[in-house]
Parts: C-alpha cells; sequence; structure tokens
C-alpha cells in the first residue's frame, strides 16, 4: 500500500497492489477521505479566527443610538464626514512653504550687510532657502535694499517691497 497527498488540489493518490491478480489499481480518493494538513488546522480553528471564543467579534451597540449621543456629546466630529473625497492625493502639487517679509533680512550674509547700499542691493532668492511664496507679514527698514527672487509673491509683500523702491522678481 503506497499513499501521497497532493497539497496542491487537495488529492490523494493511493496505489494498491492485489496478491491474487499481479497488477496495480490506481485509485483518485477525494480531499474528504485524506485531509491535508492546512485544512485541518483551519478546521480545528474554525470558531475563532483571530477573535477569540468568548468575547468574539461583533460591533459595538447603540452606533446610531445612545453610543452616538455619548459621542457627539463629549467628542464632537469623531463619527461626521465632512467635505468631498479627495482620491489618490498627490501633495506635491499643493507643496508651496512661505516665507514672511520680516525674515528676508536675515537671509543675507554678515559678511555683505555692511556692503550694502540702495545701489548695491544683494538678490535674496527664496527658493534657494526652501521656500516659495512670499508672504506680506512684518515690515523692511529702509536701510535694508534688497531684491527679492520668488515663485508666487502675495500682493501686500510686492506692495511692502516696492514701496521703498526694491524689486520682486517672479520665477516659474
Amino acid at each position: 500500500m503506497f499513499n501521497q497527498c497532493s497539497k496542491v488540489n487537495h488529492t490523494c493518490v493511493v496505489l494498491d497492489k492485489l496478491e491474487s491478480s499481479h497488477f496495480t489499481i490506481l485509485y483518485l480518493a477525494t480531499a474528504k477521505s485524506c485531509r491535508a494538513k492546512l485544512t485541518t488546522r483551519l478546521r480545528k480553528n474554525r470558531k475563532k479566527r483571530g477573535h477569540g471564543r468568548i468575547g468574539k467579534h461583533r460591533k459595538r451597540a447603540g452606533g446610531m443610538h445612545h453610543r452616538r449621543i455619548l459621542f457627539d456629546k463629549y467628542h464632537p466630529g469623531y463619527l461626521d464626514k465632512v467635505g468631498a473625497r479627495y482620491f489618490h492625493k498627490l501633495r506635491n502639487k499643493c507643496y508651496c512653504p512661505t516665507l514672511n517679509v520680516k525674515k528676508l533680512w536675515s537671509m543675507v550674509p554678515d559678511e555683505f550687510k555692511d556692503k550694502v547700499t540702495k545701489d548695491n542691493a544683494p538678490l535674496i532668492d527664496v527658493t534657494q532657502f526652501g521656500y516659495f511664496k512670499l508672504l506680506g507679514k512684518g515690515v523692511l527698514l529702509q536701510n535694508q535694499p534688497v531684491v527679492v527672487k520668488a515663485k508666487p509673491v502675495s500682493r501686500i509683500a510686492e506692495q511692502k517691497i516696492k514701496a521703498s523702491g526694491r524689486a520682486v522678481i517672479l520665477t516659474a
């Protein structure tokens, strides 16, 4: 008697040699009669599957009733969905780090700050410092002439820079 189990299609090949007649009979048995080890392991664990026998895996009670009232009272906004969905949002499209006007003078190196005049203003490329957009918070003093190179510039920032004789260069 020779038994060989194939785990791929859950069938058993049984070779049986009869004593009286000297030939071999080939039987194909189904998975019911010859179970593979994988199905036995899962059959014993049918009731649990990672959630235990006692607690089980069930939803919490009162999802739209008393539980919702508790969550709306103490955790507002937890169960709500607001706004439209945005599938496959690529965040690098809207990547735009900002810089205010009040920080521009700190980007000029210290050795050039003493040599700056109205005719010899330093060019500050804010993209080299990792910023894209220039915003208008703060002030530039009259003795701080700079030429600013940025991608987008807000209207107020442009007014503050041009009011004291400085220039703004837009880049793509």
